[in-house]
């Protein structure tokens, strides 16, 4: 178990799967959300949930409804901006390690690969494969929030911009399955198939 928090990003429009991914059943469980939320629990001490609103994350017991961190309002943006706002804002900590809902192949030894350069001064250290690099995943520094603040004022959103003028470390993994982001059907069914 590690101290560093977690915080799951479930606040997403979901345009490309039609309706709210997080809300999917998966893996056993009535929602990816809770899939997520009970498998990372076993990693981070102190887990959390990224939200536009709270009203649908009724696995929650009572005692982790706090765990909820409600995004910045804004009128209609999606971006991940106004949740790293919202929750450098709610949590007294130096560093987070960030994945997003979509992302549940992720598991204990690429998040363990990545925690092991917590000490080393770095605004982010993020995953990255052969087809890209994978902002929502990957430790962030409470160093980026004057950044993401005025990322939001400006209405500018694109996290590979950020994460190119920052100190960041790019941790290098070569099996593309692993970090699937179930964005559309497609990826939704390929999912499924993986799990069988």
């Amino acid at each position: 178990m590690t101290d560093i928090p977690c915080v799951i990003f479930a606040g997403g429009k979901s345009s490309r799967m039609g309706e709210d991914k997080a809300l999917l059943p998966f893996g056993g469980y009535p929602t990816l959300i809770q899939f997520q939320y009970e498998r990372l629990k076993k990693i981070f001490t102190n887990l959390y949930i990224s939200c536009k609103s709270s009203d649908k994350f009724d696995f929650l017991k009572e005692n982790e409804k706090a765990n909820l961190i409600e995004d910045i309002k804004t009128d209609g943006i999606y971006a991940p901006t106004t949740g790293f706002v919202a929750l450098f804002d709610a949590l007294h900590t130096q560093q987070v390690f960030i994945l997003s809902v979509d992302a549940p192949f992720v598991g204990k030894t690429e998040i363990e690969e990545i925690l092991k350069h917590k000490d080393e001064g770095f605004d982010a250290v993020i995953a990255k494969t052969p087809q890209g690099i994978h902002p929502m995943c990957g430790l962030y520094s409470k160093n980026l929030h004057a950044d993401f603040k005025a990322m939001l004022t400006n209405n500018e959103h694109k996290l590979g911009k950020l994460l190119k003028d920052s100190h960041t470390l790019y941790v290098d993994f070569k099996d593309e399955e692993t970090f699937l982001n179930l964005n559309n059907k497609n990826e939704y069914a390929a999912a499924l198939k993986i799990l069988r």
